[in-house]
């Protein structure tokens, strides 16, 4: 039950074909903000990892890339990002905020600067220990069998090894599996933690009303500027797991703690929607509602129960460019400027919200880059009934995946793939094997030629066409292998922020609010809050 998203669907327009410039949250959310694919600020990943992991990480949002909220600000608008960042935070030192939200535009910040996930509560198992595990013991037995086979031609004469290399040897391998297994013991306390700009306020992360407190923050921060000019970015942890719910949600819903947590969010956004009619604000605020990725189809309990959601219709999901993986919610109301209870059935991108509110602020486009969005009002309030988007890129983090064409001249919208994820089971949606698909190598299928669907006639993705049931097969796919063409030419070399370099955990980066004898341990938030009720 869903009362206020639906509010939302009803007063307003919802874009039923609405893409996801990426399938995975942080590549998503860098397009999001900056209106440009994620290959083109270096935030689509080479390696099988597509995503931040770890607080001290050195990759993030480059600050040469210009986001929304850098332009809006520049206008007088105060800025606000209440909820998940994803999008790193150091760059050479455990403060220098490099990548931070504050760097990127905005005023105040409360959230995360890594994103939710199963090792930040207690209880709900690990993204990492299955493949942890499996390459740690591999690690284990390759050195092993290397320091005895070592020591066994020393022994026997054939080969002579200095005792002190030996010694040294067992000396780095051993420091080596103590930082590993100290970093996942504490991983929760080292990266699950909640920021106040750039102070950590709770280290490790409290799920005890969490979306009440991010709703609270939301509900200030609007009630700070209900005569000015603001943009509130509120990027809600839910649903993704580890998923939660308040006690006074918990139960409720049909679909068990999925469905709570569906329904505290839609709670929140009810809250949000009601400030905005308390302070008159309603008809003068541009309202998005939408999501980075499709659901993530793996994510299911120990005991069975769905904890990734459901795609309709729609194949596959998160980490996939199948429509169930790229195809969100697209909602977005302005009472008295945007129809109401429209519908427009045209290709769109989380990238179009860039040029739209900048147009909007008053703001200029950058000039000295390319964006990959298109202002989406006039196909909002219906003076125009094609999108701009005759061609949408689809990337599995820095491979080019699939294509979409909207000819101008027909209401195809012709899909290719170049390759497609080998699912685990075969017969199955998704990579159950690996909780995620893969990019490259053994993960993926390649198609010669590229598999071709028209979405017009199967949303669903279920039957390829070839030549014999589409006369125009190889019509389509030069067109479509001439847009390749030009959009590569497009492409600058830019640094990869998603390398292994860049990704992995630098202990000099890593933030800690008290001291690694403290396990980083501290509670500035619950504190806070004890003493604004005690003086209310």
């Amino acid at each position: 039950r869903t009362p206020y998203i639906d509010r939302l669907a009803k007063e307003g327009v919802t874009l039923t074909q609405h893409i996801a410039a990426s399938p995975l949250c942080t590549p998503s959310r860098a397009a999001f903000l900056t209106g440009r694919y994620p290959i083109r600020s270096g935030m689509a990943a080479f390696s099988r990892v597509g995503v931040f992991l770890f607080s001290a990480s050195s990759g993030g949002l480059p600050s040469e890339e210009i986001t929304f909220s850098k332009l809006l600000k520049q206008r007088g608008y105060a800025t606000a990002l209440i909820g998940k960042w994803h999008l790193g935070m150091n760059c050479e030192s455990s403060n220098d905020f490099c990548h931070h939200p504050l760097s990127h535009g905005f005023d105040y910040f409360y959230g995360l600067t890594v994103t939710n996930l199963r090792d930040c509560k207690p209880g709900q198992g690990s993204v990492f220990l299955k493949g942890v595990q499996k390459y740690l013991v591999i690690l284990i037995q390759t050195l092993g069998v290397t320091l005895v086979s070592l020591a066994v031609v020393h022994y026997i004469g054939l080969l002579k090894v200095p005792f002190q290399a030996l010694g040294y040897s067992l000396l780095i391998t051993a420091i080596s599996l103590v930082v590993l297994i100290f970093f996942f013991y504490h991983f929760r306390h080292l990266n699950c933690f909640l920021m106040r700009d750039h102070q950590i306020i709770q280290q490790p992360l409290s799920y005890e009303n969490l979306t009440q407190r991010l709703t609270t923050e939301a509900v200030q921060f609007i009630g700070r500027n209900p005569d000015a000019p603001f943009l509130l970015v509120l990027s809600y942890l839910h649903v993704h797991t580890a998923l939660y719910a308040s006690k006074i949600f918990r139960g409720k819903s049909k679909h068990g703690l999925y469905g709570d947590a569906v329904e505290e969010m839609d709670w929140s956004v009810g809250q949000i929607l009601d400030v905005l009619e308390k302070y008159n604000l309603s008809n003068k605020t541009l309202v998005y509602f939408t999501s980075d990725q499709g659901a993530h189809v793996e994510e299911i309990s120990s005991s069975g129960e769905v904890h990734g959601g459901y795609n309709g219709i729609y194949k596959g999901g998160k980490s996939t460019n199948w429509e169930g993986g790229i195809r969100v919610p697209g909602l977005l109301r302005w009472p008295g400027v945007i129809p109401a209870g429209t519908y427009r059935d045209e290709p769109t991108s989380n990238m179009d919200i860039f040029p739209t509110i900048v147009k909007l602020a008053g703001a200029q486009l950058p000039y000295d880059r390319i964006i990959d969005g298109h202002d989406l009002m006039p196909l909002l309030q219906g003076k125009v009934v094609r999108s701009k988007h005759e061609f949408l890129f689809h990337y599995c983090n820095a491979y080019l995946n699939a294509v979409r064409w909207h000819p101008g001249n027909s209401e195809s919208v012709w899909k290719v793939f170049f390759f497609t994820p080998n699912f685990s089971p075969e017969d199955s949606n998704g990579c159950y094997d690996s909780h995620v698909c893969f990019c490259h190598g053994g993960f993926i299928t390649h198609h010669d030629p590229p598999l071709l669907f028209d979405l017009s006639r199967d949303p669903e993705e279920k039957v390829p066409l070839t030549p014999e049931t589409e006369s125009r097969f190889y019509e389509i796919l030069n067109v479509i292998q001439l847009a390749v063409d030009n959009h590569t030419r497009s492409l600058q070399a830019v640094p990869d922020q998603l390398s292994w370099d860049n990704l992995l955990w630098k202990p000099w980066l890593q933030p800690c609010c008290s001291s690694l004898f403290q396990s980083c341990y501290c509670d500035y938030d619950s504190e806070d809050r004890l003493l604004e009720v005690h003086s209310g």
